[in-house]
């Protein structure tokens, strides 16, 4: 594979937010959208993973959502109480945040238009999945395939997160940027299970550089926030005509198998892969399975 094109990190303004973004390879292949999971930059898209994508013959774009990174933050909204928030939600009531999942989906297809893409391969893994089930949903004609990786539809009846990834989800990362390597280090290891240990040096080369370019948790609270507040997107999913594919670890504690299961089935004719001893994280050694999976896919 010959040297891929990188671009410089570049901001623009997209549905009233400003988002960080790059690309690999030529804008004149077909586009591939790469949307990340909760509170994690679009540095956590490997960039050996996105050299491989584009070298297979896409334009391949990965970016920051709303509140991390280096796109708009929503200072002025507070942190939310997850929790109380939680148990709004399992009451039935309405709760009140800055923005919910399909507003991020707006911002994907802002992106979109400000690149002038008409329509584009959509790859979402985890929170990036929800977004990515949203852009079907409501923005079908800007979707050509559709890949969720450790996602979920929202069903409140799918079984729960492990209580040790749960807890996860309830901590403050320290804001030391040692103590928040070694915490990172450990979170990666619940994440990921038993199965395939984690890669640790990789885990803390990218555990820096995160908190070098933008240490800012109280983000992921308002995006834990937009998720819970989004509801179920399972009977929504039902009217999808979109070639979907959904990848799944069957070890994974987050987001449990039977959240990827669902997904599978409320796309019509979608494909489920579920990878044996995978949990909530893409080790070295799957990378080449999933790259596989979604060049086979969308072709």
């Amino acid at each position: 594979m010959g040297k891929v094109k990188q671009s410089k990190e570049l901001i623009v303004k997209v549905n009233g937010v400003e988002l960080a973004y790059d690309t690999f390879g030529e804008p004149s292949d077909s586009p591939m959208l790469l949307i990340m999971g909760l509170g994690s930059q679009m540095i956590r898209w490997p960039e050996v993973f996105c050299q491989q994508l584009a070298g297979m013959g896409f334009w391949v774009i990965r970016y920051d959502n709303r509140d991390v990174g280096k796109s708009t933050k929503f200072e002025a909204a507070g942190v939310p109480n997850v929790m109380s928030l939680l148990l709004g939600v399992q009451e039935g009531d309405t709760v009140s945040v800055p923005y919910k999942v399909v507003d991020m989906a707006q911002d994907a297809v802002g992106l979109l238009d400000v690149l002038n893409i008409d329509s584009a391969h959509i790859v979402g893994v985890s929170m990036g999945g929800m977004i990515a089930q949203s852009v079907a949903i409501h923005y079908p004609e800007r979707v050509r395939t559709l890949t969720s990786i450790m996602s979920s539809t929202g069903n409140p009846d799918l079984p729960r997160p492990k209580p040790e990834a749960l807890a996860l989800l309830q901590q403050t990362p320290p804001d030391n940027r040692v103590e928040y390597i070694e915490y990172s280090v450990q979170r990666q290891r619940i994440l990921s299970g038993s199965h395939y240990p984690i890669d640790e040096d990789y885990v803390r080369d990218l555990a820096g550089r995160t908190f070098d370019r933008s240490f800012y948790p109280q983000g992921t609270s308002r995006q834990l926030a937009a998720i819970l507040a989004s509801g179920s997107r399972k009977e929504a999913l039902q009217n999808v005509q979109i070639p979907t594919l959904v990848i799944h670890g069957d070890a994974d504690p987050l987001v449990p198998i039977e959240g990827g299961k669902d997904t599978a089935a409320s796309i019509p004719g979608a494909k489920l892969f579920i990878i044996k001893g995978m949990g909530h994280d893409i080790p070295t050694k799957v990378a080449p399975q999933i790259l596989e999976a979604i060049s086979q896919h969308v072709r």
